[in-house]
């Protein structure tokens, strides 16, 4: 199987746990303490991800510097990107309680949520990519990574939706075309940088890796912390264990 069409499936792949935690959120109520407890997890798992397969990497192939200006130039990136959307109705894109507003509290809420569902997963995916660009395969832990955090993600943010009264259409609309472009994203990763200097690709890896520490700390851990609180720590370090032993299973 061609290298550009495993990176299209994988992304694909990683991209549909969303669509999977939303259809388990849609079909049955999840209690509130349940839902920040996974998404505690998740954000543990992201956190090793990102440490170990994205900024450890990039630095010993590309060096200090083009890691460290892009894992920076990620986080401003989607910060500032995050901002705009919060203004627009997407600040609580991730909360499983009452806190999205619906379309007659905020006009133009429905539109922003969905954008803002996308900025959250196009680095995970595009990483994907960027990693079979060296390594001619996609990386297991990396993979497994991104799935297990895109459960509690698409669960946790599909009960939030339900709450505001959007369709099942809607939900289901939003996940499953994000799955496909996470798709994309993986693919173009790996497409896009094929023969790139390793600096370069080093400095795109870091972006998406800061890009991915600034999302988990605006809109995952407010949501396991919601419900979870003293332990949202102790729940986050489940998940990173389990995230370091794939990551030095496949080393």
């Amino acid at each position: 199987m061609p290298l550009w069409l495993q990176a299209l499936i994988w992304g694909t792949v990683g991209g549909a746990a969303l669509v999977v935690g939303s259809a388990v959120s849609w079909t049955w109520r999840i209690p509130d303490r349940v839902v920040s407890t996974i998404m505690a997890f998740g954000a543990g798992v992201l956190i090793a991800a990102l440490a170990f397969e994205l900024v450890d990497e990039a630095a010993e192939t590309g060096g200090l510097w083009p890691t460290a200006g892009g894992f920076l130039a990620g986080a401003v990136l989607f910060a500032g990107a995050n901002l705009l959307l919060a203004r627009r109705g997407a600040k609580h894109r991730k909360r499983s309680g009452e806190q999205q507003p619906n379309e007659n509290e905020k006009p133009g809420s429905g539109t922003a949520i969905a954008v803002g569902a996308l900025l959250d997963g196009i680095p995970e995916s595009l990483v994907l990519g960027l990693g079979m660009v060296a390594a001619g395969s996609v990386s297991p832990a990396m993979l497994a990574a991104v799935f297990i955090s895109n459960v509690p993600e698409g669960l946790s943010s599909s009960a939030g939706m339900k709450k505001a009264g959007r369709s099942a259409g809607y939900i289901f609309g939003v996940w499953g075309g994000i799955a496909i472009l996470c798709g994309v994203a993986s693919l173009l990763g790996f497409a896009l940088l094929q023969g790139a200097p390793e600096e370069l690709i080093a400095f795109i890896t870091a972006l998406a890796a800061g890009a991915i520490l600034a999302m988990v700390a605006d809109t995952m851990i407010p949501e396991a912390f919601e419900q979870h609180h003293i332990l949202t720590g102790l729940t986050a370090s489940f998940g990173f264990v389990i995230a370091f032993a794939i990551h030095t299973a496949g080393s």
